[in-house]
């Protein structure tokens, strides 16, 4: 079990994982803004405070209070090289108890992306997942027509396991969602997907 009082770092090959903090704002503010029309088709609709100081003060302080519940790991991704940002990754809805598993959800800067950070990012927070939380199943879900969250999801080693209907509103609009998982001993093999 992780000890909460101990600072949560998750060290890659090429990134450093650590909870946001308030310092990270305007770097977070610069990546969010430059990559908008690439992530708004993928997320949540954006609020009209998303990028204000409030917000992410707000979401710093969610971070700090989730690893000290035990409910949540929400880690930025931060390139060793220069500390540059490029994204974040959360591993949510942490439950206890019979299912002994969380969901995962992620995003990274446009200019960042298809280059292997993702994987290597959702890799260490399943590895920490499994060894260091105990945790037995990592679920994670994305739009159908995805196809890079699909292929990052399945290069990861995660399954897929169905389609969930009007799973999230996403962009404004209830969407259908694919489902996948990884479990800790998986002993399902491949599956083919279309």
């Amino acid at each position: 079990m992780l000890n909460r009082r101990r600072k949560l770092r998750l060290v890659t090959e090429r990134m450093i994982l650590r909870p946001p903090q308030h310092a990270d704002f305007r770097p977070w503010v610069a990546l969010r803004e430059s990559s908008a029309q690439f992530l708004k088709p993928w997320e949540p609709t954006w609020s009209a405070d998303h990028l204000s100081r409030k917000a992410f003060t707000n979401r710093v302080y969610w971070a700090q209070r989730s690893i000290v519940s035990g409910t949540a790991v929400p880690l930025f991704l931060f390139r060793r090289e220069g500390e540059v940002l490029l994204g974040a990754v959360t591993l949510d809805n942490i439950r206890r108890g019979p299912a002994q598993s969380g969901t995962l959800g992620y995003w990274i800067g446009e200019i960042f992306a298809r280059q292997g950070y993702m994987r290597e990012a959702i890799e260490a927070v399943v590895h920490h997942s499994f060894h260091d939380l105990d945790l037995s199943r990592i679920e994670a879900a994305c739009l159908p027509e995805n196809a890079a969250s699909r292929g990052v999801l399945e290069r990861s080693g995660f399954k897929y396991e169905g389609v969930a209907q009007s799973y999230l509103q996403i962009n404004g609009r209830w969407r259908n969602h694919v489902l996948y998982a990884n479990l800790r001993s998986d002993r399902r093999g491949k599956t083919d997907v279309g």
